[in-house]
C-alpha cells in the first residue's frame, strides 16, 4: 500500500511538472495574441500588462488593408506549404519503399549518397539554384520555391526507418499471391505508415511555412512573398514598425500551423491504434 501511494505521488508530481512546462510553452503564444489586441500606446507601455486594456481588432483590419498584399502573401505561403507537403509525402514514401523493401544493385550506396545531402545547408546550394531558376524563368514565382523541396532526404530516411520496423509477412504473402509491388505498396505498406505520414506532414508543413532565407533570395516582389518575409517588411527598418500590427499579422500566420498540429495529433493516435503494438 505504501508503495502504491508513493507511486501515485510520483505520478502526480510528474503531471504537475508537465503541466507547468506546458503553461510555460503556451505563454509566448498567449503574449503574442495579447499584444495583437493592443493599441500602439498600450504595446509600448511600461510596465506591460499581460491582458490588453481593451480588445482592439483594428490591428487585424489594418494588416488586411495595409499597402502590403497580405491576403496574396498568405495564399502564397499556403500554396507552397501544401504543394511541398503533398509532394514530400508522395515522393518520400515511394523512395522509402524502394530502399526498405526492394533489392537492387547499389541500394545501400545510393541511400548513403542521398543522406549526404543532409550535411549541406541551404546557403551552399542557393547560388546554383538561383542561377538555374533565372534561366528557366522561375525567379519571383512561389511555385519555384515549392519545386525546390518536392522531396527530402530526411523524409526518405524517416519513412524508410519506420517501414523497416513493420513486419514483412503480409507483403511477402501478397507477393507470393502474385500482387505487384505497386499494389503491395498501396494496399499493405501505405496503411501502416499513417503515424509516420502524420509526423512527416507536420514537420514538412511547419518547416515550409517558416522558410525565410530561401524565400528572401528567390522572391523579391511583394505579391510573390511569403509570410516570414512579410513579417520582416511589416517590422520595418531596425524594428521601427508598429509592434501591435506585427503581432496581429503573426497571430494570423501561426494559426494554420497550430490547427494542423492539433489535427495531426489525432491522426497520429489513430494511426498507432490501427497499427497495433509490435513485439
Amino acid at each position: 500500500m505504501q508503495t502504491q501511494a508513493a507511486h501515485r505521488w510520483i505520478d502526480r508530481a510528474i503531471l504537475a511538472a508537465l503541466a507547468a512546462l506546458g503553461v510555460a510553452m503556451l505563454l509566448p503564444f498567449a503574449w503574442l495574441f495579447s499584444m495583437s489586441f493592443r493599441t500602439v500606446a498600450d504595446a509600448y507601455r511600461m510596465p506591460p500588462s499581460f491582458l490588453p486594456p481593451n480588445f482592439d481588432f483594428r490591428n487585424y483590419a489594418a494588416v488586411l488593408n495595409s499597402s502590403i498584399p497580405f491576403v496574396q502573401i498568405y495564399m502564397n505561403s499556403v500554396e507552397i506549404a501544401v504543394i511541398v507537403t503533398v509532394g514530400q509525402l508522395l515522393t518520400c514514401t515511394l523512395a522509402a519503399f524502394a530502399f526498405a523493401r526492394l533489392s537492387f544493385p547499389g541500394r545501400d550506396s545510393l541511400f548513403f549518397v542521398m543522406l549526404i545531402g543532409l550535411m549541406f545547408p541551404a546557403q551552399v546550394t542557393i547560388i546554383p539554384i538561383y542561377l538555374g531558376f533565372a534561366k528557366v524563368g522561375l525567379l519571383n514565382r512561389p511555385i519555384g520555391l515549392a519545386l525546390m523541396y518536392l522531396t527530402s532526404s530526411f523524409g526518405v530516411f524517416l519513412m524508410r526507418q519506420f517501414m523497416r520496423s513493420q513486419p514483412k509477412a503480409l507483403e511477402e504473402a501478397a507477393l507470393m499471391d502474385g500482387a505487384g509491388y505497386l499494389k503491395i505498396f498501396l494496399r499493405i505498406s501505405l496503411p501502416q505508415l499513417r503515424p509516420a505520414l502524420s509526423a512527416l506532414g507536420i514537420i514538412t508543413f511547419t518547416q515550409t511555412w517558416n522558410y525565410y532565407f530561401q524565400a528572401r533570395v528567390l522572391l523579391e516582389p511583394q505579391d510573390s512573398m511569403t509570410l516570414p518575409i512579410a513579417m520582416d517588411v511589416l517590422r520595418g527598418y531596425l524594428g521601427s514598425g508598429n509592434l501591435a500590427l506585427v503581432m496581429a499579422a503573426m497571430s494570423m500566420a501561426v494559426l494554420p500551423v497550430i490547427l494542423l498540429f492539433l489535427l495531426a495529433q489525432k491522426l497520429v493516435i489513430e494511426g498507432v491504434a490501427m497499427t497495433g503494438i509490435k513485439n
